[in-house]
């Protein structure tokens, strides 16, 4: 049932995305932050308190939901993982920025491209050349597909139901909203978040980046992952970066001009500049890893039947 409903889930986000539509995520943003005003009082503890009401009572829910519909049938039980998986997931979510991105920079509209970058990642980027362009969406690219595709995949396919992909979902969005937050006022609030999503996400960032390897340029892949990825500020993106980079064969980082200064970045990957070719190459090289995964739960589905 886990590699049927992926491949549902899949097809049916393909078809239909859902998006900023997305009214579950919506409506938990919203639950979030009126936790947020009702516990924050700046300490760790408080954001922990928080946090457990956020999440436990989705995932339980999730988990029980599943197991009442499969006691009626395993098809609604089935239907249940499908809407929990489209709702987590988010495929076209970022594949279809992506390629718009691709399209207006192979076009040579620079500027609709640098628009189209600065809306996706929610920061200006009219300072940017065409290959700084590419560069950070192809950066952009490699890190959703981590978090919006393989990441969910991988919790879901470990804990029952579609709890997995549910609690990789809503912590991914605390360390955002809470974790993210770097005034003074806000305090320690958003720790626990922050910590939680680390630890939920050692595991799936690391087959990511191996999965790029396997798909991509191994050698190159292994290289760039463990003599560079430590130099990245956020250690999860830079082994996914520094991975996906060797693997691509591309020159990811380095320095951007960022709101009229300078941005130091260290550089990650090898090979030549980004460009609009080398987004063609991501999006290859994402199918590619998706296919793997698709794969190694179907050898794992059937060991599973073998051995029963």
């Amino acid at each position: 049932m886990t590699l049927v409903s992926l491949i549902a889930a899949l097809m049916l986000e393909q078809w239909r995305p859902v998006g900023n539509r997305n009214r579950a995520i919506r409506l938990f943003i919203g639950y979030a932050d009126l936790l947020e005003r009702q516990f924050n009082a700046g300490e760790h503890r408080h954001g922990a308190i928080a946090w457990l009401l956020a999440v436990v009572p989705a995932v339980v829910g999730a988990w029980l939901g599943y197991e009442a519909l499969y006691d009626v049938s395993p098809a609604l039980g089935w239907a249940w993982n499908v809407l929990l998986l489209y709702l987590t997931m988010g495929f076209r979510q970022f594949s279809h920025a992506f390629g718009e991105i691709a399209e207006a920079l192979q076009a040579g509209e620079l500027e609709r491209a640098r628009t189209l970058l600065g809306e996706w990642r929610g920061q200006t980027a009219r300072d940017y050349s065409s290959n700084e362009v590419a560069r950070v969406a192809i950066e952009q690219g490699l890190v959703y597909s981590h978090r919006y595709v393989f990441a969910v995949v991988l919790w879901f396919a470990v804990l029952p139901g579609p709890s997995g992909a549910v609690l990789y979902r809503l912590c991914e969005i605390l360390a955002e909203r809470w974790g993210g937050r770097r005034e003074p006022e806000f305090g320690a609030f958003g720790g626990f978040s922050t910590r939680v999503f680390e630890l939920l996400d050692w595991v799936p960032a690391r087959l990511t980046a191996i999965s790029f390897a396997i798909v991509g340029d191994f050698e190159d892949a292994i290289y760039c992952w463990r003599a560079q990825a430590l130099s990245w500020a956020q250690q999860t993106q830079g082994i996914i970066l520094a991975s996906g980079a060797g693997a691509l064969g591309v020159r990811l980082g380095e320095s951007l001009r960022q709101g009229g200064e300078m941005q130091y970045r260290p550089e990650l990957g090898v090979g030549d500049e980004a460009d609009a070719d080398y987004m063609q190459s991501t999006v290859g090289l994402i199918w590619r890893t998706v296919v793997l995964w698709l794969v190694l739960i179907l050898l794992l589905t059937v060991a599973s039947w073998v051995g029963s």
